[in-house]
């Protein structure tokens, strides 16, 4: 199963959030994934065992091998659907 890391600068609100948002999605459409919110300082500690990086921080750091979405626009609604179909495209891949 598929490891989803959504990460703001304090894990709290904003990830947890996104985070629920995209696990409703992600079930909605039959797809099963873990997705987790966390304070954007744990990221460095865990990262290495995530498949995709949901990121609230305008600009964001990015990692290699850990592919990066735009966490903003499931706050915003606007260019959701394309960061979602990206998200969907890493999980399935």
């Amino acid at each position: 199963m598929k490891k989803i890391v959504v990460a703001c600068g304090s894990g709290v609100a904003t990830s947890q959030t996104v985070a629920s948002k995209i696990n409703n999605m992600l079930e909605d459409d039959g797809i099963r994934a873990t997705v987790e919110a966390v304070d954007i300082k744990s990221l460095e500690n865990i990262i290495d065992t995530v498949d995709v990086y949901v990121s609230i921080m305008p600009g964001g750091k990015n990692y290699e091998n850990v592919p990066k979405i735009n966490g903003i626009a499931f706050l915003t609604g606007m260019g959701m659907d394309e960061e979602y179909e990206k998200l969907k495209g890493y999980i399935n891949s």
